[in-house]
């Protein structure tokens, strides 16, 4: 399967040289994924599509609409809710739209950011940073995931980037803790990578 992956930025998405979290995350979901293709959801050229809906309801049915004509199989969409809320119920309803789009997708909403997902599993955390992390607050209600990450990494004193920290948590959390600790954005998304 052929798979266009497009979500916010770098600690998703990774580099050339290095697959991204969010990459490692869907491929350990689905063993039929043989190419991920990552892409920025704020990509210049992809305008929201016109018509009913709202915000990223359009945004989603518009990137469909570009993966089906560069004949990907499927397409996977992460966002932040950030300050948002109302983007759960528009990545849903995009998420149900087969009139409009027909292709296969996974859409996904990150409560409050995608930072939290690797905050879920601290035995993880653990094992790529190299001393003992102990469980984190509740992922979905941690206001700045990001900056947590951020100074458990340089409490590390490690010379890995944050990308590279979110790629190796990735590859080793046990995504039943992932599910069960970020039951709003993280459970319903890994659903839906399995469904594609």
């Amino acid at each position: 399967m052929k798979v266009l992956l497009v979500s916010e930025g770098k600690h998703e998405l990774g580099t050339h040289e290095r697959q991204g979290a969010l990459e490692v995350l869907v491929r350990r979901l689905h063993q039929n994924v043989q190419q991920c293709v990552p892409d920025k959801v704020s990509r210049n050229d992809i305008h929201a599509h016109h018509g009913k809906g709202q915000g990223y309801f359009k945004k989603a049915l518009r990137w469909m609409m570009e993966a089906k004509k560069c004949e990907y199989d499927a397409l996977i969409l992460v966002i932040d809710q950030d300050t948002h809320p109302e983007r759960v119920r528009e990545l849903t309803e995009a998420q149900g739209e087969y009139v409009l789009a027909s292709l296969p997708r996974a859409l996904g909403v990150a409560i409050l950011t995608f930072d939290a997902w690797m905050l879920a599993d601290e035995q993880a955390l653990t094992r790529a940073l190299g001393y003992t992390v102990h469980p984190q607050r509740n992922p979905e209600i941690t206001r700045d995931a990001k900056g947590v990450c951020a100074q458990l990494l340089t409490d590390s004193k490690g010379e890995m980037s944050q990308s590279e920290l979110y790629s190796a948590v990735a590859g080793q959390a046990a995504i039943g803790t992932m599910e069960n600790r970020c039951r709003k954005g993280f459970a319903p998304f890994a659903e839906r990578v399995r469904a594609l």
